[in-house]
């Protein structure tokens, strides 16, 4: 079985395990999971829970919202049941959950692409702010989005070993070759007929940015939770989440992100129009 095919099956089994309450709420079963995910031990799985908890605490997400104990029959034989312990998860709680498992194992590494998409795209669509917002307002809203995780991101490759301008500028280039099939930002800034001075990231649709905010925040996450040392790891590590990213767009049937239409109006430019604006409402 290919990789390919591999990370195909892994997304169908997560998916096949949702559960949906009455009320419409989606939640996982740990008890199926832990199979899944390759835990040979309830206790082993139960520790990683535990940990899921004090990271959604630390997130300021209360963690009873979504991580819920609940009990479960089992049969013993002989018409006997026994009351075993088990969870109902949020799809961001098994976000936590896979963050904290070993990345060596395909199914954890799928795992933590699988459910970090989805959660950010339920979100997303849950925000009703965010739905009603005109493509110009998304790019906005998006574009100052990726500017600030873009500084989380320096802070956290710095601490990696990522010390330089030039440096961060190779870091930032393994990103990109990752997401886009191996261009990189002066490809980039060609393919879509940009002025030597005009930014890559102003130019870009609300599609193509929050592909590329979510190439940031997972590189950053996982250069952090990982505690990536050394430049060279760091960019390894940015191209790889770019790749990753790019393969789970392709299994999703979405379109390539060097595809996609460039904006006639830059980011900037639909800021400072914003900002008149609001200044005019005042």
């Amino acid at each position: 079985m290919s990789v390919g095919e591999i990370k195909n099956t892994h997304e169908v089994t997560f998916e096949s395990l949702r559960h949906v309450d009455d009320g419409g709420t989606e939640y996982w079963l740990a008890r199926e999971l832990q199979p899944v995910l390759e835990y040979g031990t309830w206790d082993k799985f139960k520790r990683v829970i535990e940990r899921a908890i004090v990271a959604a605490e630390q997130s300021k997400m209360p963690a009873q919202n979504h991580i819920s104990r609940v009990g479960k029959m089992v049969e013993l034989g002989l018409g006997t049941e026994r009351e075993i312990e088990d969870f109902e998860l949020s799809r961001y709680a098994c976000y936590l959950i896979v963050q904290n498992g070993d990345p060596s194992k395909p199914v954890i590494a799928n795992g933590q692409t699988y459910f970090a998409i989805q959660t950010r795209r339920a979100e997303l669509a849950d925000d009703e702010q965010f739905r009603q917002l005109t493509e110009d307002q998304k790019r906005v809203f998006l574009r100052g989005e990726v500017r600030e995780h873009n500084k989380l991101l320096v802070e956290t490759a710095q601490r990696a070993g990522v010390e330089t301008p030039q440096d961060f500028a190779v870091f930032q280039d393994h990103g990109y070759r990752g997401l886009y099939g191996g261009l990189g930002a002066r490809d980039i800034h060609a393919r879509k007929d940009l002025k030597e001075r005009e930014a890559i990231l102003d130019h870009m649709g609300s599609t193509e940015l929050a592909a590329n905010l979510f190439r940031a925040t997972q590189a950053e996450e996982k250069i952090r939770r990982d505690n990536v040392n050394g430049k060279h790891v760091a960019n390894q590590t940015h191209y790889d989440v770019g790749k990753r990213v790019r393969e789970t767009i392709a299994d999703l049937g979405g379109t390539m992100p060097e595809d996609l239409p460039t904006p006639d109006r830059s980011a900037k430019e639909l800021e400072r129009e914003q900002k008149r604006m609001e200044g005019g409402d005042e």
